[in-house]
C-alpha cells in the first residue's frame, strides 16, 4: 500500500452547503479511518481547504476512494490534488492500527 497526500481547496461561496453536508462528510472520513484507509486529515489555512493522508494501491485507487466523499459528490471541492508521499521519518505514526 502506498501513502498519498490529497489536498482539498474550498471556495467561500460553498461554506453554507459544506456546513450542511459536513456531518455525512465526517461520517465518511470516520469510516475510512476505521478501515485503515484514512491515516490523518484536517482543515488547513483556517478552513480554506483540507489535507488528507490516505492509503491506496495506486493514485487511481486513492482518488476513487475520495470520489465517495460527500464533499466531492456535492461539488464542494474547488480544487483537488494528489501526491504520492514516500514517508521516511515518522512512518510508524502513520501505520494503521490494523495493518
Amino acid at each position: 500500500m502506498n501513502i498519498y497526500a490529497i489536498n482539498y481547496v474550498y471556495d467561500d461561496s460553498t461554506a453554507a452547503t459544506r456546513d450542511e453536508v459536513r456531518p455525512v462528510h465526517v461520517e465518511f472520513l470516520q469510516e475510512c479511518f476505521d478501515n485503515g484507509r484514512l491515516l490523518v486529515s484536517g482543515p488547513v489555512d483556517d478552513g480554506a481547504g483540507a489535507l488528507l493522508i490516505v492509503t491506496g494501491e495506486d493514485e487511481a485507487d486513492a482518488m476513487s476512494l475520495m470520489d465517495n466523499d460527500p464533499f466531492a459528490q456535492n461539488d464542494l471541492i474547488t480544487e483537488r490534488g494528489i501526491r504520492k508521499w514516500g514517508v521516511f521519518f515518522g512512518k510508524d505514526k502513520l501505520v494503521p492500527a490494523n495493518a
